[in-house]
């Protein structure tokens, strides 16, 4: 492995990843994301990364799916990393914490909490998890341009997702449930589960990563915290449930995911980096959008419209 450069998990080697990667949790979204790349080629799959590899706007492109969590995502970025990645977006779903946050919106992680733990072998807790701000920018740009409901603020990470679902039969309930409080009175927007391991790492690598979401649930008007078994959870029409839905069928009011995807364009000069965003919504949403925009290109349930990226 060594001398080749295989690397241990994803089973890559130098050459078989592009520079900027989409990192999907759900390994089965990986094909349908490798689907909108011009000539994308599967490159393997090992446990739970699955690897495709294509070129957008003439740059080369990837997606590698992650599994649920800070540990598997940190083993994907540091592996990626080292066979020539550096500009990562983590794309999926999370569930509401703020009351305005409504399923079929889009959140853009500004920051994270570190309420997890693989983060803490990369950094001391003082240490922040924020994302990069120009793929930070470019993400609100690209979902507002849109169209779609945005919001953009810290998220809070978790590592045991029944942890937050059903709280209240956990032995520490009485921490999971003021905390959980706490978090709704400093304006967070949502829960997810791997952007603050995923921002350190990054920090720590001295590489570019944001996160969106596409909210699946939301805490619903009036309620104090979270459930005792998620059944309180609004969910969104489309949603299948789970960390990741895979799509929305047949709803112009839902949207499933937030999809980016980052080609590096550097103009001669270097003064900026041109961007493609991608989103997958239905037929009847891009049709509003295309009112809008007539730059915009549909690809089946997927919208590609260009954005900048400073």
């Amino acid at each position: 492995m060594q001398d080749t450069g295989r690397q241990f998990h994803i089973h890559c080697v130098p050459g078989d990843v592009g520079r900027y990667c989409l990192l999907p949790g759900d390994p089965g979204r990986c094909e349908a994301i490798a689907q909108w790349f011009d000539q994308p080629v599967h490159v393997g799959m090992n446990r739970e990364y699955n690897i495709y590899t294509g070129t957008l706007l003439g740059e080369k492109v990837s997606v590698c799916s992650t599994g649920i969590g800070g540990p598997s995502a940190s083993i994907a970025m540091e592996e990626l990393h080292n066979i020539g990645a550096d500009t990562f977006i983590r794309v999926g779903t999370c569930g509401g914490i703020d009351l305005a946050v409504e399923p079929g919106d889009v959140v853009v992680a500004t920051g994270a909490i570190r309420f997890e733990h693989t983060s803490l072998e990369y950094a001391p807790m003082e240490f922040p998890a924020v994302a990069d701000f120009d793929v930070t920018a470019a993400l609100r740009q690209a979902s507002a341009h849109l169209g779609f409901r945005t919001h953009t603020g810290v998220v809070q990470c978790k590592d045991a997702f029944y942890g937050q679902h059903c709280p209240e039969r956990m032995p520490v309930s009485w921490e999971l449930l003021q905390k959980w409080e706490a978090w709704k009175r400093l304006g967070v927007k949502a829960s997810e589960m791997e952007s603050a391991a995923l921002f350190v790492v990054a920090a720590a690598l001295w590489v570019r990563c944001g996160s969106c979401f596409h909210v699946e649930s939301g805490a619903g008007k009036g309620r104090a915290g979270p459930a005792h078994d998620g059944r309180h959870l609004r969910r969104h029409p489309g949603g299948r449930g789970g960390a990741e839905a895979a799509h929305c069928p047949g709803s112009g009011k839902s949207v499933t995911a937030m999809r980016f995807l980052l080609a590096d364009k550097r103009t001669r000069r270097g003064k900026f980096l041109a961007f493609p965003g991608i989103l997958f919504q239905s037929p009847a949403k891009f049709s509003q959008s295309k009112q809008k925009n007539s730059c915009l290109s549909p690809v089946g349930n997927v919208i590609i419209a260009p954005c900048r990226l400073l």
